[in-house]
């Protein structure tokens, strides 16, 4: 299948990952880590964009960013752009530096903020630049250190007095890492000292794949009896894209005109289209909504289900409403359709 568009919105945590092409190394030295330090610094101050978290790996790297009033993808294209023609220019090569396309996960913030941060900055400890945890605490190239105030913020950036004259005033990297502190105590050392204890209990919890990949399961924070215990209608609506509960994936999906307004300008609605189609395959509707599994049952509730999602922009609660399906069963149904379509294409003249 296509890629689907990147969501993007003011004020949207995201978690943004991008790699060196080939996988090479992204940063071969401490000089290349600090050019790209330097750079995001300013691009975050200039576009009030919130970086909570980041590590630096040799051919990849991590942010979590919170949008202001410049889309990402200008704020990521500023970066990557500038970097690797520093970069090329550095180490004297030429050609692509990084994948064209960086990864981007939108995530429920108060769900999630915390996980990510800690995933995040425990990232070099697993790919092992450090050993244990009390070399993490000292280490520059991951934002562990800024918060505990180990190290200088590498994002406060050095000429921020031309940015904001106002030089008493603070950066926004300097809030934000307040603003962390925050959700651990209003006192400083006291918040420090839960953060760190905080990343600790998160040392033996490996990879986690459930803050990376995509699917329902990330959606429980990789707990599958949580998932399990949820409601049915409040587990089933899932997107690669986006890492939060059944309700914030609608809530973003609806916000991008992604569940209502998605896709072309067919105006055939719903209903016609199931009678459409069960007309066309020689079943009545009391079939379509029964609980039968027959073949013919099958093949239509597959092709409604996709014609209605993909083509005309229902969302799985009313297309399962209308096929007195779940919405789990509504997303299989889609993926059945979709492989029907591929081998049929003239099923998309139920549509005219």
């Amino acid at each position: 299948m296509p890629r689907q568009p990147r969501l993007d919105a003011p004020g949207l945590l995201q978690h943004v990952m991008a790699r060196g092409i080939e996988r090479r190394k992204l940063f071969k030295d401490d000089k290349d880590r600090k050019s790209f330090l330097d750079r995001l610094a300013l691009i975050l101050e200039e576009t009030q964009t919130q970086c909570y978290a980041w590590a630096l790996i040799p051919n990849h790297f991590h942010l979590l960013l919170r949008t202001g009033p410049t889309p990402l993808s200008k704020v990521m294209r500023r970066l990557m752009t500038g970097y690797a023609v520093t970069f090329n220019k550095r180490h004297k090569r030429s050609g692509h530096l990084l994948q064209n396309r960086y990864k981007s996960i939108v995530c429920e913030k108060d769900a999630y903020l915390l996980e990510l941060i800690r995933y995040i900055h425990l990232n070099p400890l697993r790919a092992k630049l450090v050993q244990d945890l009390k070399e993490l605490d000292k280490y520059p190239w991951t934002g562990h250190s800024a918060i505990l105030g180990s190290r200088k913020n590498p994002l406060v950036p050095e000429v921020r007095n031309l940015i904001n004259p106002v030089q008493s005033q603070k950066s926004l990297a300097e809030k934000t890492i307040q603003d962390v502190l925050l959700l651990f105590s209003s006192k400083t050392g006291e918040a420090r000292r839960r953060y760190r204890q905080f990343v600790k209990s998160g040392v033996d919890q490996g990879s986690r794949p459930e803050l990376q990949g995509g699917g329902l399961v990330r959606s429980a924070g990789g707990d599958k009896k949580a998932l399990l215990r949820r409601k049915r209608e409040e587990r089933e609506l899932s997107d690669e894209r986006i890492l939060g509960s059944g309700d914030f994936v609608e809530q973003i999906l609806e916000e991008a005109n992604e569940l209502e307004e998605r896709k072309t300008s067919y105006s055939i609605g719903l209903d016609e289209l199931i009678l459409k189609v069960v007309k066309d395959i020689g079943i009545e509707v009391t079939d379509l909504i029964s609980l039968k599994r027959e073949k013919k049952i099958s093949y239509a509730r597959g092709i409604i289900s996709y014609l209605a999602a993909v083509k005309l922009g229902y969302t799985g609660t009313k297309i399962a409403k209308a096929l007195n399906m779940s919405r789990k069963s509504v997303s299989r149904c889609i993926k059945r359709g979709e492989k029907i379509l591929d081998n049929e294409q003239e099923m998309l003249e139920y549509l005219a």
